[in-house]
């Protein structure tokens, strides 16, 4: 199988293999400059732009307030001990002031790494259950993900605003005899496509991620117990609280806007109805068969995440 890395790093080519096309026949048809070096240095300047401006928009848009040790002592002796663990230097940690139960990972590199979890999740998992999430989030930044689909998410931006442009302000032919309606249609068809590979690649590292948690030496059950936990609090929340981070729920462990849906699916695993997916549970889950009918499958490939019991299932199959 190939690693997740190389994944990433094509479909990151693949992107901007397309946007530099893009860019090219538009340069060429409006503004007549032939040198291919000219649309190069453009798109590479839009990928930079994401790159150095990506993490101050997840602080905003998330309301980030790092923390020292003092603070809070427990959640970064957790940190502290899965980084070591990961051979990772230490990410900066943060509390997001928002409802949401959930956690996330951001940053330039991996020594830019910076490790957050929202007011809502402190007291809704156990010791065990929170480390499982932190050491999810912290193999995001040892697998080096963040980087990629921070850059990668910026390609369908891109395309949406260059169709928009073209479509609904653009007129159909130019002086100059460019079809701008031509070129928004087919900026529209590329943002729909660089979107599927997007969601694609948010949800492959999502899988590596998981895994990566476990080799950290945390317990699947404790994973799986505390996305059923997430999933139901963010089920009791009301939309208008899940639409303020609408745009920025590839960064976290769960799709919150899918918890409703996740909680009536993981309530079927949970037999004794404590609340919580045990390791008889799981193995029930592994020993089981996972069908998923055509609404779901096409759910999920218009999701930022997998489908949480195809997750679990996958889940169930490791060992610490």
């Amino acid at each position: 199988m190939w690693s997740l890395q190389l994944r990433m790093w094509l479909l990151v080519t693949l992107l901007f293999g397309i946007i530099y096309a893009v860019m090219v026949v538009i340069g060429r048809s409006f503004l007549h400059v032939g040198d291919f070096s000219f649309y190069l240095i453009i798109s590479l300047a839009m990928m930079f732009i994401q790159y150095m401006l990506g993490p101050k928009l997840v602080e905003w848009s998330m309301r980030v307030k790092y923390i020292k040790r003092e603070e809070n002592p427990r959640l970064y002796q957790m940190v502290e001990s899965l980084s070591v663990r990961a051979n990772i230097p230490m990410p900066r940690i943060g509390i997001a002031q928002i409802d949401i139960p959930n956690a996330f990972a951001f940053g330039r590199s991996i020594r830019d790494g910076r490790v957050c979890v929202t007011n809502g999740i402190m007291a809704l998992l156990s010791d065990e259950e929170l480390k499982a999430v932190l050491g999810h989030e912290l193999s995001h930044l040892k697998n080096r993900d963040v980087l990629t689909i921070t850059l990668l998410s910026v390609i369908p931006i891109i395309m949406y605003r260059i169709a928009w442009q073209f479509l609904f302000y653009g007129r159909r032919r130019d002086e100059r005899g460019g079809n701008t309606m031509l070129i928004g249609l087919a900026a529209f068809l590329f943002y729909f496509v660089t979107n599927l590979l997007v969601l694609y690649a948010s949800r492959i590292r999502e899988y590596f991620a998981d895994r990566g948690s476990v080799l950290l030496g945390n317990q699947p059950k404790a994973l799986a117990s505390s996305l059923y936990k997430l999933a139901y609090g963010s089920a009791k929340l009301n939309q208008e609280s899940l639409k303020q981070t609408e745009g920025m729920k590839a960064f976290f462990i769960n799709d919150p806007s899918q918890g409703r849906k996740e909680v009536l699916e993981l309530a079927q695993l949970d037999l004794d109805k404590n609340g919580i997916i045990d390791a008889s549970e799981l193995e029930l889950l592994r020993k089981s068969n996972i069908r998923l009918n055509l609404g779901d499958k096409m759910l999920e490939l218009l999701s930022t995440h997998p489908n949480m019991l195809k997750r679990i299932k996958k889940l169930s199959e490791y060992r610490a």
